[in-house]
């Protein structure tokens, strides 16, 4: 079934029962990546002391899957839409457990760092896929609101069942194995999904222009690279070239879409206020929490003295947060408003981060899993909606490059959060001072990372691994508590911006065919 068949074809597809078991089936392929990116976080320490990264590294190996995503979604997402997103999604499937086992088994850091990056080309087939194939599957707006919930429960499901599967995985066995849980996931979403899940295209889709391909790719990874770079070290002649050739192509890119008669990306998309309004949010959100994310589980860990199954648990709040509400949010949005819904989740947001600043070494757990949880429902209600707007927004034959353009927001924030308030964690952390008569090969190894301090503490005598920790330790959680104001001033403000640009937008009511 393709939408190329006829109008009373898709109409018993939205009828059929069948579509609701094609949502799991997609379903499956959002938990894969969306465990794949919150294990990695618990895995961090392990692997720094296996691997030996340096912080730089340690920090490419956390981002480089988000930078390669982030510079091939619209491509992916453009492709889907041309030879069709069920053969997209289960290709992309193979090729994401394929290089799961690349990531297992690496064994040094360039290893670990290129087969992040494989995996990222893997992954940038599998979340467009899934969006638009919904848009395709659900006709009726209110079924489709749900599935949107379904698809954002799921993702952050995946987000809380990563770090508790990978905890106990971590306790067993080697920090490999939270890569091999790819695997049957896999397995069961290409067997089943084969069967389950109908394909759809753009019926009349033009030709994949490999050259805006390549300047979208260029133009992503040097921009984000220039920011990166410009937040860890400061600028130099290096950033400013990558920023000039970043925005060179992403310009070129654009010229190119406008002058296309059939673009990769239509352009014309973002005139649309609504579409445009819930991009950016999108975008502003994840800058704001995932840097704060992928450090929190270290803070578990090396700061609270955490096991890894227990961090996993620890931060599960988030998750029961976000699942609740992405089930509830459609009928939310119409019940009040889509900007009501939208700036209170991203006000909350920024309020629980708020509340983070306040943290020190020893704080209980009443706090952390109060704020973990306002998150998790503010994400869920946030997410779900601008999710809903931008699938509503566009008509259904490009639904691919729209699911893209959301997703390359989230992928990018993530990205550009993990670079800059994580710079703004490392800066405030190398800063501290060693207390005296600590040698200097250990003082370097301490001041490089926190899983390098606790590294070097465990070769000293204990009358100098004790202060030495403490300080770290310290000067980590510090670090955290300026990342979680500048977080929040990010999603008060993102907030506030989404009460004005979101006026008037509403979910639709009707079914659309």
């Amino acid at each position: 079934m393709t939408s190329t068949g006829s109008l009373t074809k898709n109409e018993d597809a939205v009828k059929s029962p069948g579509r609701w078991l094609a949502l799991a089936v997609l379903a499956l392929a959002v938990l894969l990546v969306a465990v794949d990116a919150t294990v990695l976080g618990l895995a961090t320490p392990f692997l720094s002391e296996d691997l030996k990264p340096s912080g730089t590294q340690l920090l490419w190996i956390g981002d480089v899957y988000s930078f390669v995503i982030a510079g091939l979604l619209v491509s992916m997402g453009s492709l889907g839409d041309r030879i069709g997103r069920k053969k997209l999604l289960l290709t992309g499937a193979v090729a994401f457990g394929a290089v799961s086992l690349l990531n297992a088994y690496a064994t040094t850091p360039e290893m670990m760092i290129a087969a992040r990056a494989l995996l990222g080309v893997a992954g940038a087939t599998l979340m467009p896929s899934t969006l638009a194939l919904i848009r395709n599957l659900f006709h009726d707006p209110r079924e489709r609101s749900l599935a949107i919930g379904v698809w954002g429960a799921m993702a952050s499901a995946g987000a809380a069942v990563g770090p508790v599967v990978g905890g106990f995985l971590l306790e067993h066995f080697w920090w490999g194995s939270v890569f091999l849980i790819n695997l049957p996931v896999m397995a069961v979403l290409v067997l089943v999904g084969v069967k389950l899940i109908p394909e759809s295209k753009n019926p009349a889709p033009g030709p994949w222009d490999l050259a805006s391909v390549a300047l979208s790719l260029i133009g992503m990874i040097a921009v984000v690279y220039a920011v990166k770079e410009a937040a860890a070290k400061g600028f130099g002649a290096d950033v400013a070239l990558s920023a000039v050739v970043g925005v060179a192509a992403l310009t070129w890119f654009v010229r190119r879409q406008l002058r296309l008669p059939a673009p990769l990306l239509d352009m014309r998309l973002f005139r649309n206020r609504g579409f445009s309004a819930a991009v950016l949010a999108d975008l502003l959100t994840i800058l704001g929490l995932a840097g704060l994310v992928f450090f929190l589980s270290q803070y578990f860990q090396l700061v609270q003295g955490r096991q890894p199954f227990e961090a996993g648990l620890a931060e599960l709040p988030a998750a029961i947060g976000a699942v609740t509400a992405g089930l509830v949010a459609g009928t939310a949005a119409r019940r009040f408003s889509v900007r009501a819904v939208v700036s209170a989740g991203l006000a909350a947001i920024g309020l629980a981060l708020a509340a983070l600043t306040t943290i020190g070494q020893s704080t209980g757990y009443p706090l952390l899993g109060a704020a973990l949880l306002v998150v998790g429902v503010g994400a869920g209600f946030a997410f779900t909606v601008t999710a809903d707007v931008i699938l509503s927004s566009v008509p259904k034959e490009q639904a691919g490059a729209a699911s893209a353009v959301s997703e390359t927001a989230y992928e990018l924030g993530a990205a550009l959060g993990i670079a800059l308030l994580g710079s703004i964690v490392t800066g405030v952390y190398q800063g501290f001072n060693a207390p005296d008569g600590i040698p200097a090969a250990a003082s370097a190894a301490a001041h490089d990372s926190l899983g390098g301090a606790v590294e070097a503490a465990a070769t000293l005598p204990a009358a100098q691994a004790g202060p030495l920790l403490s300080a770290a330790q310290q000067s980590f959680v510090d670090g955290l508590n300026v990342a979680a104001g500048a977080g929040a001033v990010v999603l008060l403000a993102t907030a506030v911006a989404a009460w004005f640009l979101l006026k008037g937008q509403k979910l639709a009511d009707g079914v659309a065919h």
